[in-house]
């Protein structure tokens, strides 16, 4: 959370991209008559409005702290990634699962076979593009992390999200090509049916994944682990500190919030003590600029 991430890039990337394709995918569904081209126009559709929904988050997310909402609204963000997981879910996943037993049981025969190549190609390569710039910024955050092991541990639902629909809408897009090629070579159009059912499969299990994480963080989770041992060893080091009891931390959106109790160095002198916890909360704050929030309590026992 302390890198330089540009979520709103990712999300840019991946609106422009998808928009451009759901044109023309759509206009190929319609010249083809292919099923697994129609679920790929209403996938890409679908991930149009679930871009505009986290940019809705993500500016909802950056309103100031009311009475009401002490804690600010860093967890907006965190609602519409859910939301978007369950369009993802059912406007992408099980529509296109309808769309290729639909077509099972009622084949059509593909027209113009390769003008429906010719868009996937295209497709790929600017979901691609899409997921390179998405990858980019992702880079900023995980640092020697893998990607799943990213995708697990980060905070920033916005930006699982957009890999988890760059990702799956580049391998449905492969999908799409190898079942419309295959329709187009062997002229069975049942390849493209179940081309379709197989884009549907994978879009639910990526919602799923989606899901999941955005859920751990809805509930409350704290800081990244690799965050949080930071947190500690800072506080560790400062010499005013004598022994850290506890160290809470929760993600509100991209702020957080961290609550220690600690055993301070001094502690005979009240205005000494006062002093030196403000010294460490005004160096822990400026180590760390996304704490919003900054409880310290001093004790001598946990």
């Amino acid at each position: 959370m302390s890198s330089g991430s540009d979520s709103v890039k990712s999300i840019m990337y991946a609106l422009i991209a998808n928009f451009t394709i759901a044109i023309a995918k759509l206009g190929a569904a319609f010249v083809t008559s292919s099923g697994a081209m129609m679920a790929e126009a209403v996938h890409s559709f679908a991930d149009c409005g679930n871009q505009v929904l986290l940019l809705i988050g993500l500016k909802q997310a950056k309103h100031p702290p009311t009475p009401d909402y002490p804690l600010g609204f860093g967890k907006s963000i965190y609602f519409w990634s859910f939301i978007v997981a369950l369009i993802l879910f059912s406007m992408g996943g099980l529509f296109s699962i309808y769309e290729g037993v639909h077509k099972l049981h009622e084949p059509e025969a593909l027209k113009y076979p390769l003008v429906a190549i010719a868009v996937l190609l295209f497709g790929i390569f600017a979901e691609g593009a899409s997921l390179s710039g998405c990858l980019r910024e992702i880079n900023k955050d995980r640092g020697d992390q893998s990607l799943w092991r990213w995708f697990r541990d980060s905070r920033k639902s916005e930006l699982v999200v957009i890999f988890g629909e760059d990702l799956a809408a580049l391998i449905g897009l492969t999908f799409a090509l190898i079942a419309i090629s295959l329709s187009w070579l062997t002229g069975d159009p049942t390849f493209d049916a179940v081309g379709s059912i197989g884009i549907g499969v994978l879009l639910v299990i990526v919602a799923f994944f989606v899901g999941v994480e955005v859920k751990a963080l809805l509930i409350g989770q704290g800081v990244e682990p690799r965050e949080k041992e930071k947190m500690l060893n800072f506080i560790n080091q400062r010499p005013e500190v004598d022994h850290i009891f506890n160290l809470l931390t929760l993600q509100m959106g991209n702020d957080v919030m961290v609550a220690v109790k600690a055993k301070m160095s001094e502690t005979s002198d009240v205005q000494k003590l006062l002093a030196e916890i403000n010294q460490t909360e005004k160096a822990f704050k400026m180590a760390f600029p996304q704490v919003l929030w900054l409880f310290f309590e001093p004790d001598n026992e946990d």
